[in-house]
């Protein structure tokens, strides 16, 4: 059984490892509210697939102190990834302020209807 990657995880760890790319798995684990175990899976993956390449800082005391730098195939598929990711907040956004209107409407007629 293989595990499938949520697009919006990926997305997230990609844009978080772009901004820091010396961040600990056990960081981006607390900064995204993610497992340290989906982190490490999600980070393999990206490498699998070219998008993320490791390095080791040589000169740090903490030998294992790693980057995470985003290859030019990661940023191409980052940007991918913040289009579709902006479309479907933007759609649940939508669905949202519809909702909020809904209630809105529904309260306004409850409350006219008690004072009456």
């Amino acid at each position: 059984m293989t595990r499938k990657v949520n697009e919006d995880v990926r997305f997230r760890v990609m844009r978080a490892i772009e901004q820091t790319p010396e961040v600990s798995q056990r960081a981006l684990s607390e900064q995204l509210g993610i497992s340290v175990g989906l982190i490490n899976y999600c980070l393999r993956g990206l490498v699998e697939k070219g998008h993320v390449k490791v390095r080791n800082f040589r000169a740090s005391p903490n030998k294992l102190g790693y980057a995470y730098v985003l290859t030019p195939e990661g940023i191409s598929a980052r940007i991918s990834l913040t289009g579709r990711y902006l479309k479907r907040r933007m759609q649940e956004y939508e669905a949202l302020h519809e909702e909020i209107a809904a209630l809105t409407d529904e309260e306004v007629r409850e409350s006219d209807w008690g004072s009456s």
